[in-house]
């Protein structure tokens, strides 16, 4: 794995950290984060450990570079997993083979700044406004992990950020809060069927890492999560997908036998054609997970795309522990 491998170097270079008795702050952490303000917190710093990375050493891709959907259908699988995007007409899509080496995009499309991304531990595809009380900025990897989720930090501040819940948690912004967009977790070959002049991220060096291939082999059969600390979920595997939409999820298995689910004005639909990029060392050939779709049914019939996460149920434990998994 990308992050077991930089974890093992990191702790020959850094030993067991020392801890600032007054703060709890490991001191390598103000010597390598000194613009940081880890006097505010809204987290114990016992919970935030590192993935491997130092800061920046899982890059953010933020001159992100795109090709027209004709031209990437050689290279990605029909049924390749990507994160898609529509704003103002302007569709894009950003395959999990490229995200799964940066885990961040920050992008802009029309007046809207974007970071798109992933964590593959927590397989968290989210979407946020990069505006951080009305300023616009970017965000990099701290190579810090919570939950076994991304912790990123924001440009202007240094703040850090949880992925997952995409809420400052240290840092001068600690409790503000991104907003999430309205994006899915599709097939590429779902998203060239809604958006065929859409554009497809590319690498912007492509000899430069293992796109395609999957460093994380056969990591959603395990039984554990990687670096992982909290309690697991009862009745249902640690790394079972789950749809989340703020404090309620269902199980994959769930839908995917009936379909499709109404919750209140929410329709959860399910249908087959993408893979697992966690799963196969080929992304492409992962096995069958299917398409998920979340959307708000409004008057006359009108359907809107809403955010939701397709993560695991030990994700959604460990981050809304008073929330209700449906199996």
């Amino acid at each position: 794995m990308v992050r077991l491998l930089f974890l093992g170097f990191t702790l020959f270079l850094v030993g067991v950290p020392t801890v600032n008795a007054q703060d709890g702050v490991p001191s390598y952490w103000k010597w390598e984060w000194p613009e940081t303000a880890f006097e505010n917190a809204s987290v114990d710093f016992k919970e935030i450990i590192s993935g491997g990375p130092s800061k920046d050493g899982i890059p953010s891709i933020d001159t992100p570079i795109f090709q027209s959907i004709a031209l990437q259908s050689s290279v990605l699988a029909p049924t390749e997993p990507v994160i898609s995007i529509e704003i103002g007409g302007d569709a894009r899509a950003y395959p999990l083979r490229i995200l799964m080496w940066h885990e961040i995009v920050n992008d802009v499309i029309g007046e809207t700044p974007l970071a798109v991304t992933y964590c593959p531990l927590c397989n968290a595809a989210i979407v946020f406004e990069s505006r951080v009380k009305g300023q616009r900025t970017t965000f990099g990897t701290t190579g810090k992990l919570r939950n076994s989720d991304l912790v990123m930090y924001d440009r202007l501040t240094e703040s850090w950020w949880q992925q997952f819940s995409g809420k400052a948690i240290v840092g001068e912004q600690t409790g503000t809060e991104l907003k999430v967009l309205a994006s899915r977790l599709e097939s590429f070959e779902r998203f060239t069927q809604r958006f065929p002049h859409g554009k497809v991220l590319v690498p912007n060096e492509a000899s430069r890492r293992a796109y395609g291939k999957n460093p994380y082999l056969n990591y959603d059969s395990s039984q554990f999560p990687f670096l992982f600390r909290g309690p697991l979920p009862d009745g249902i595997p640690a790394l079972a997908r789950v749809i989340a939409v703020n404090e309620t999820a269902w199980s994959l298995t769930l839908l995917k036998s009936k379909g499709s689910i109404r919750h209140g004005d929410l329709e959860i639909s399910w249908s087959p054609g993408q893979n697992s990029a966690l799963d196969a060392e080929d992304i492409g050939h992962g096995k069958h997970v299917g398409n998920v779709v979340v959307q708000r049914i409004e008057d006359h019939g009108k359907r809107v795309d809403v955010p939701y996460d397709v993560t695991f149920a030990f994700v959604f434990k460990a981050f809304r522990p008073e929330g209700t998994l449906v199996q």
